[in-house]
């Protein structure tokens, strides 16, 4: 049965709109955001994105700051959260695996989940090693294949939902460089696959690499990732392949125990 495209369905451009905002209104975090950098980053024009916040702030789904005018999540979306955390939400029962993969490893250690086309971080924790990097935190979002959790997931998703995935963003090249177009993509996923475990060397920011591996639902579909992120002497030939098997086995133990809470 086709899906229905959503310009055939009454009402879902304002609805694909306003979930726009408040993605990137929780994106944010504490320090809120302004309209004239939603409309920016939407591309919606400020009295649109002024009108849907202020049907979204009716709703109780966003608030502003009286003295800043910024704009943060509201109350229920809290409340919306914390039932939905119960059949989504796995950082109780992945944080002490996080934590041991810090430990084993001593970099900063993470875990992302897998939203439509992108991935969220969740968790963050850091390593030992003084010198760490700063590309990932809770709540940062990267479209799928671009940071090293979004390509472990990616290259784990039946082929099908691969070709529709690059299908719906010809524009990855352009926002991410050269090295995100799909040809040089798809060979990172094959080794990816090949490999067990994605790599990112440095394509976000230079310096900057990361690993990371998917972690699976019951029925083995790719929901979240583990990520190991650090600079790039501490990911070299003689360390990547010890990185990766921690890697593995963390992401394995975290699968094992998700299968056995029914997630």
């Amino acid at each position: 049965m086709d899906i229905p495209s959503r310009r055939a369905v009454p009402g879902a451009q304002s609805v694909a709109r306003a979930a726009m905002l408040l993605r990137l209104v929780t994106s944010a975090r504490d320090d809120g955001t302004t309209v004239a950098d939603l409309a920016r980053r939407a591309e919606l024009t400020r009295p649109t994105v002024h009108r849907l916040l202020t049907a979204l702030r009716h709703e109780g789904l966003v608030d502003q700051d009286e003295r800043t005018g910024r704009w943060m999540p509201g109350p229920e979306l809290y409340l919306m959260g914390t039932v939905a955390a119960s059949r989504y939400d796995i950082t109780a029962i992945a944080r002490d695996i996080v934590r041991s993969l810090a430990v084993r490893t001593e970099e900063s250690a993470f875990l992302s989940v897998r939203r439509g086309d992108e991935t969220v971080c969740l968790l963050r924790e850091e390593g030992s090693f003084p010198i760490r990097s700063f590309v990932l935190s809770e709540g940062v979002r990267f479209p799928l294949g671009v940071a090293s959790a979004g390509l472990a997931i990616l290259a784990f998703l039946p082929p099908h939902d691969v070709d529709a995935y690059f299908e719906r963003h010809p524009e990855l090249s352009a926002g991410w460089g050269a090295s995100h177009g799909e040809a040089r993509l798809r060979g990172r996923l094959r080794d990816t696959k090949e490999r067990g475990y994605a790599v990112n060397p440095g394509l976000i920011v230079e310096g900057s690499w990361g690993l990371g591996a998917a972690v699976f639902t019951r029925e083995g579909h790719p929901q979240w990732a583990l990520s190991l992120t650090g600079v790039e002497f501490r990911f070299g030939p003689e360390r990547l392949p010890e990185l990766g098997r921690t890697l593995l086995a963390h992401a394995h133990q975290l699968t094992t125990r998700i299968a056995a809470t029914n997630r």
